[in-house]
């Protein structure tokens, strides 16, 4: 303790500097995980289309409007994403009104998001016209549903397989061009921006 003591200014300044350093280089790495963990989601989530918005409020027909996180333009139409960031085992149905998490020893539950995804689905189809909209809620990895997936739901890696894309100029999407642009034009950015 001593020794400590006797160390002149300069090394004391030299010991803060290097903590700081260390510091603000652990807290640049974490920040950057997230950045590429979150813009790697985004690819995931947006590859299954051919054009696509995120973070939109969706006008619901009574002066107010539906988060939506991802609209994406397929070749079957337009599909809204509800994207769902839970960690542990999921136990879900289509009847049960709470869904539950089980991670380890944390145990949660949160509301069944089919019926929001039913909303989001018509105040879409209501801007958009006579063209197909779906809907999925899409869990990423960290999630898993060991009694099997509901309705509408499917894990972020088995999206672009039941939605391939196509290009945007493609053939397959030209009747939907129109009802995207409107949808591209009535939806305006959402407050509710969570992960993106």
């Amino acid at each position: 303790m001593e020794e400590l003591s006797n160390l002149p200014p300069a090394a004391w300044v030299l010991i803060g500097g290097a903590a700081a350093l260390g510091f603000g280089v652990s807290w640049l790495w974490r920040w950057y995980r997230q950045y590429s963990n979150r813009k790697a989601l985004r690819a995931a989530v947006t590859a299954a289309g051919s054009d696509h918005l995120v973070d939109m409020l969706v006008p619901d027909g009574m002066g107010g409007g539906f988060h939506v996180d991802f609209l994406l333009l397929t070749a079957r139409g337009i599909l809204v994403i509800d994207l769902r960031d839970v960690q542990g085992n999921i136990f879900g149905g289509d009847q049960m009104a709470d869904w539950t998490v089980m991670d380890g020893p944390r145990r949660f539950t949160f509301t069944n998001p089919q019926s929001s995804l039913y909303d989001r689905i018509a105040a879409v189809k209501a801007v958009a016209g006579e063209v197909p909209v779906e809907g999925r809620i899409v869990f990423t990895r960290r999630g898993k549903f060991p009694k099997g997936l509901p309705k509408w739901t499917l894990m972020v890696d088995a999206l672009r397989a039941e939605f391939p894309s196509v290009d945007y100029d493609s053939s397959a999407l030209t009747r939907f061009t129109e009802p995207w642009q409107r949808v591209k034009t009535t939806v305006k950015p959402s407050y509710m921006a969570h992960m993106r």
